[in-house]
Protein backbone atom coordinates (compact mmCIF):
# COMPACT_ATOMS: atom_id res chain seq x y z
CA UNK A 1 0.00 0.00 0.00
CA UNK A 2 1.65 3.55 -0.99
CA UNK A 3 0.14 7.01 0.68
CA UNK A 4 1.48 10.38 -0.59
CA UNK A 5 2.13 12.38 2.34
CA UNK A 6 2.35 16.43 1.37
CA UNK A 7 4.04 18.35 3.81
CA UNK A 8 2.81 22.30 2.80
CA UNK A 9 5.80 25.09 2.75
CA UNK A 10 7.93 27.55 0.95
CA UNK A 11 11.18 27.20 -0.25
CA UNK A 12 14.01 29.35 1.02
CA UNK A 13 16.44 30.19 3.81
CA UNK A 14 14.35 32.77 4.85
CA UNK A 15 11.14 30.67 5.61
CA UNK A 16 12.86 27.32 7.29
CA UNK A 17 11.49 28.00 10.55
CA UNK A 18 8.45 30.18 9.84
CA UNK A 19 5.35 28.66 11.33
CA UNK A 20 3.73 28.52 8.00
CA UNK A 21 6.69 25.96 6.94
CA UNK A 22 5.12 23.17 9.47
CA UNK A 23 4.35 20.55 6.83
CA UNK A 24 7.77 20.94 5.65
CA UNK A 25 9.21 20.46 9.85
CA UNK A 26 7.23 17.19 10.01
CA UNK A 27 8.57 15.58 6.82
CA UNK A 28 12.25 16.95 8.29
CA UNK A 29 11.92 15.22 11.40
CA UNK A 30 10.30 11.80 10.04
CA UNK A 31 12.85 11.48 7.63
CA UNK A 32 16.12 12.49 10.01
CA UNK A 33 14.47 9.86 12.54
CA UNK A 34 14.34 7.53 9.70
CA UNK A 35 17.59 7.86 8.35
CA UNK A 36 16.28 8.81 4.41
CA UNK A 37 16.76 11.90 2.59
CA UNK A 38 14.74 13.94 -0.20
CA UNK A 39 15.65 14.22 -3.38
CA UNK A 40 14.91 16.99 -6.15
CA UNK A 41 12.67 15.89 -8.11
CA UNK A 42 9.89 17.43 -10.41
CA UNK A 43 7.90 20.31 -8.45
CA UNK A 44 8.96 19.04 -4.86
CA UNK A 45 11.35 17.21 -2.70
CA UNK A 46 10.80 13.68 -2.75
CA UNK A 47 11.48 10.87 -0.63
CA UNK A 48 10.18 7.34 0.40
CA UNK A 49 9.41 6.01 3.81
CA UNK A 50 8.71 2.52 4.89
CA UNK A 51 6.64 1.70 7.51
CA UNK A 52 4.55 -1.46 8.81
CA UNK A 53 4.51 -2.68 4.51
CA UNK A 54 3.23 0.56 3.85
CA UNK A 55 5.05 3.35 1.81
CA UNK A 56 4.83 6.76 2.44
CA UNK A 57 6.04 8.96 -0.28
CA UNK A 58 7.18 12.00 1.09
CA UNK A 59 6.80 15.30 -1.04
CA UNK A 60 7.79 19.04 -0.25
CA UNK A 61 6.42 21.06 -3.19
CA UNK A 62 8.90 23.40 -4.61
CA UNK A 63 6.10 24.98 -5.81
CA UNK A 64 5.48 27.67 -3.11
CA UNK A 65 2.62 27.53 -1.05
CA UNK A 66 0.02 29.57 -2.82
CA UNK A 67 0.94 27.42 -6.04
CA UNK A 68 1.02 23.63 -3.97
CA UNK A 69 -1.91 22.40 -6.00
CA UNK A 70 0.02 21.88 -8.82
CA UNK A 71 3.20 19.51 -6.90
CA UNK A 72 -0.15 17.72 -5.28
CA UNK A 73 -1.73 16.64 -8.88
CA UNK A 74 1.52 15.75 -10.43
CA UNK A 75 2.44 13.80 -7.70
CA UNK A 76 -0.98 11.91 -7.19
CA UNK A 77 -0.91 11.33 -10.54
CA UNK A 78 3.11 10.00 -11.13
CA UNK A 79 2.31 7.88 -8.60
CA UNK A 80 -1.04 6.40 -9.82
CA UNK A 81 -2.83 6.93 -6.26
CA UNK A 82 -6.42 7.90 -5.41
CA UNK A 83 -6.92 11.09 -3.83
CA UNK A 84 -7.75 8.38 -1.08
CA UNK A 85 -4.59 7.92 -0.52
CA UNK A 86 -3.33 11.66 -0.10
CA UNK A 87 -3.02 13.12 3.43
CA UNK A 88 -1.41 17.19 3.52
CA UNK A 89 -0.09 18.41 6.60
CA UNK A 90 -0.43 22.23 7.40
CA UNK A 91 -0.70 25.00 9.28
CA UNK A 92 -3.64 26.27 11.03
CA UNK A 93 -4.48 29.49 12.85
CA UNK A 94 -7.35 28.50 13.93
CA UNK A 95 -6.13 26.28 16.09
CA UNK A 96 -3.97 26.63 19.56
CA UNK A 97 -0.63 26.35 19.15
CA UNK A 98 0.23 22.26 18.95
CA UNK A 99 -3.36 21.11 18.74
CA UNK A 100 -3.42 18.23 15.89
CA UNK A 101 -6.55 17.76 14.22
CA UNK A 102 -6.76 15.00 11.47
CA UNK A 103 -9.66 15.39 8.77
CA UNK A 104 -10.77 13.26 6.06
CA UNK A 105 -11.77 16.48 4.08
CA UNK A 106 -12.53 20.25 4.08
CA UNK A 107 -13.25 23.47 3.04
CA UNK A 108 -9.58 25.45 2.92
CA UNK A 109 -10.66 28.09 5.97
CA UNK A 110 -8.53 31.15 3.89
CA UNK A 111 -5.49 29.23 3.62
CA UNK A 112 -3.71 29.93 0.46
CA UNK A 113 -2.14 26.40 -0.22
CA UNK A 114 -5.27 24.36 0.55
CA UNK A 115 -7.57 26.41 -1.36
CA UNK A 116 -4.79 26.12 -4.65
CA UNK A 117 -4.68 22.35 -4.17
CA UNK A 118 -8.68 22.36 -4.34
CA UNK A 119 -8.50 24.42 -7.53
CA UNK A 120 -6.31 21.86 -8.65
CA UNK A 121 -7.88 18.95 -7.74
CA UNK A 122 -11.27 20.01 -7.94
CA UNK A 123 -12.87 19.34 -4.90
CA UNK A 124 -11.96 19.74 -1.48
CA UNK A 125 -12.32 15.41 -0.16
CA UNK A 126 -8.56 14.54 0.48
CA UNK A 127 -7.17 14.40 4.54
CA UNK A 128 -5.25 16.69 6.35
CA UNK A 129 -3.68 17.03 9.45
CA UNK A 130 -4.23 20.83 10.52
CA UNK A 131 -1.50 21.66 12.81
CA UNK A 132 -2.23 24.77 14.73
CA UNK A 133 -0.31 28.10 15.08
CA UNK A 134 -2.19 29.82 17.25
CA UNK A 135 -3.32 33.69 15.99
CA UNK A 136 -1.45 35.48 18.77
CA UNK A 137 -1.22 38.48 15.72
CA UNK A 138 -2.91 42.09 15.76
CA UNK A 139 -5.84 42.29 13.51
CA UNK A 140 -4.58 42.74 10.09
CA UNK A 141 -1.01 41.03 10.65
CA UNK A 142 -1.84 37.41 9.73
CA UNK A 143 0.81 37.10 7.11
CA UNK A 144 3.42 38.47 8.86
CA UNK A 145 2.32 36.04 11.72
CA UNK A 146 2.34 32.91 9.59
CA UNK A 147 6.40 34.20 7.87
CA UNK A 148 7.83 34.95 11.62
CA UNK A 149 9.98 32.19 13.30
CA UNK A 150 8.26 30.56 16.10
CA UNK A 151 8.36 32.36 19.78
CA UNK A 152 10.57 30.57 22.91
CA UNK A 153 7.77 28.46 24.03
CA UNK A 154 6.89 27.15 21.05
CA UNK A 155 10.38 26.07 20.26
CA UNK A 156 10.06 24.31 23.28
CA UNK A 157 7.15 22.48 22.68
CA UNK A 158 7.52 22.34 19.22
CA UNK A 159 9.57 18.57 19.14
CA UNK A 160 6.95 16.84 21.18
CA UNK A 161 4.11 17.92 18.99
CA UNK A 162 5.61 17.25 15.87
CA UNK A 163 6.64 13.69 17.03
CA UNK A 164 2.81 12.95 17.50
CA UNK A 165 2.35 14.55 13.89
CA UNK A 166 4.44 11.81 12.94
CA UNK A 167 2.49 9.23 14.79
CA UNK A 168 -0.62 10.54 13.12
CA UNK A 169 0.99 9.96 9.65
CA UNK A 170 2.40 6.29 10.60
CA UNK A 171 -1.76 5.70 12.03
CA UNK A 172 -3.09 7.22 8.78
CA UNK A 173 -1.60 4.83 6.42
CA UNK A 174 -2.05 1.72 9.00
CA UNK A 175 -5.37 2.02 10.61
CA UNK A 176 -7.12 4.48 8.29
CA UNK A 177 -8.85 8.35 8.69
CA UNK A 178 -11.64 7.16 10.85
CA UNK A 179 -9.57 5.27 13.71
CA UNK A 180 -6.47 7.70 13.81
CA UNK A 181 -9.46 10.95 14.27
CA UNK A 182 -10.34 8.55 17.10
CA UNK A 183 -7.18 8.03 18.70
CA UNK A 184 -5.25 10.98 18.01
CA UNK A 185 -7.69 14.11 17.60
CA UNK A 186 -7.86 16.05 20.87
CA UNK A 187 -4.21 14.72 22.21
Amino acid sequence: MKYLIVGLGNMGSEYINTRHNIGFKVLDALASASNISFQDRRYAFRAEYKYKGRTFVLIKPTTYMNLSGKAVNFWLQKEKLPVEKLLVIVDDVALPFGALRLRPKGADAGHNGLRDINVNLGHQNYARLRFGIGDNYPKGAQAHYVLSPWDDDEKENLPERINLAIEIIKSYGTIGVANTMSEFNNR
